[in-house]
């Protein structure tokens, strides 16, 4: 593994071993459960959102790393972003970890770039975007459930 792939690893490993954000909210205004059928991964998503802003944004749950590390990583990315700026941010995610993004427009994505190589791993697709997917979800609804099957 190149050295980027080992800083890339230790990242994710990091995120999974001390996740950022990983709480529950209590004044949050939108709430997502996740799953994951394929390997076990069960997340909740909280926002809150004011004014189409999102103030706050954190997870609790169960995973793999990649599931964990790209929970704790988003809820950072989205704090501050607005309801469209969100759902752009989503998009870019998506064809990131499905292989379908540039390489300049990966490296805009600062450390979210992390996961560009799992488009070689289809199964671990699903891990990584589950909590975007809890993330759109909850941007359209206030309380949803959304499952990667």
């Amino acid at each position: 593994m190149g050295s980027l792939g080992a800083l890339y690893q230790d990242m994710i490993l990091d995120h999974n071993r001390a996740p950022q954000n990983f709480r529950r909210m209590e004044n949050a205004n939108r709430r997502v459960e996740g799953n994951n059928p394929l390997c076990g991964d069960r997340l909740t998503v909280w926002l809150r959102m004011e004014d189409d802003i999102i103030q706050d944004a954190a997870f609790q749950g169960s995973g793999c790393a990649i599931s964990k590390a790209s929970a704790s990583l988003m809820t950072t990315a989205v704090r501050g972003k607005t309801r469209v700026e969100a759902e752009a941010l989503f998009e870019r995610f998506h064809l990131l970890v499905t292989g379908s993004l540039r390489q300049a427009e990966a490296e805009s994505l600062g450390k979210l770039a992390v996961f560009s190589g799992l488009s070689e791993f289809p199964v671990r697709v699903k891990c990584a975007s589950l909590s975007w997917h809890a993330l759109k979800a909850a941007l359209a609804e206030p309380d949803a459930e959304v499952s990667t099957e």
